[in-house]
């Protein structure tokens, strides 16, 4: 059994490698222009889209076995009815600060696992709860270049850990992969713990 890890996110790659995964990490391009506006499909439908485009690749080039199994996530930020991708740029960077500052947000991260062309889709949340952040630190924040690779504006693992006073939920989520949903999945798909 071979697992592909279907992103070039750093973090998901670390948090498959601290659970002591063996996996490949294999690419591909995928749309991720999408109508819905249900953040909870959106990552579904997105993870899906992405595990789906490696499995389509491998197979065109004779490179997928029956027990490979890709593993494809996508994550967004949701606040006021608002899903907050990465920032386009410093201007939507700040908007999307002020918006979670003092503020609640739902973080929802898809996670699609295919194997032997079967899909297992599934989505966890979290709440995470933000002190307010005096502006000179969000501008810091910004400078800094962390937000802009990331759902939200934001990394929970970096320096915005220090606006966050309360999270309801799965913390892998909010960096961008829950290790908790992928082992459920893995039981489905498989019968079997990860461990």
């Amino acid at each position: 059994m071979r697992y592909i890890l279907a992103s070039k996110s750093p973090r998901r790659r670390e948090i498959l490698e601290n659970i002591g995964l063996d996996f490949t990490v294999i690419t591909a391009d995928t749309d991720e222009t999408c109508e819905l506006t249900d953040p909870e499909e959106l990552v579904r439908e997105l993870s899906l889209r992405k595990g789906q485009a490696v499995a389509n690749m491998l197979s065109e080039r004779g490179e997928l076995c029956e027990d490979d199994i890709i593993i494809a996530s996508d994550t967004v930020v949701e606040c006021e009815g608002e899903i907050l991708g990465k920032p386009r740029d410093r201007a939507d960077a700040i908007r999307m600060l002020k918006l979670l500052s003092g503020n609640r947000h739902r973080v929802l991260s898809g996670v699609a696992l295919i194997r032997g062309g079967r899909p297992f889709v599934a989505c966890s949340e979290t709440f995470v709860y933000f002190d307010e952040i005096e502006e000179a630190d969000a501008l810091k924040y910004i400078d800094s270049g962390e937000p802009f690779d990331k759902a939200g504006g934001y990394g929970i693992q970096g320096y915005a850990g220090i606006w966050v006073k309360k999270i309801d939920g799965c913390y892998f989520g909010v960096v961008g992969l829950s290790v908790n949903t992928l082992d459920k999945l893995h039981r489905d798909c498989t019968g079997h713990s990860l461990i």
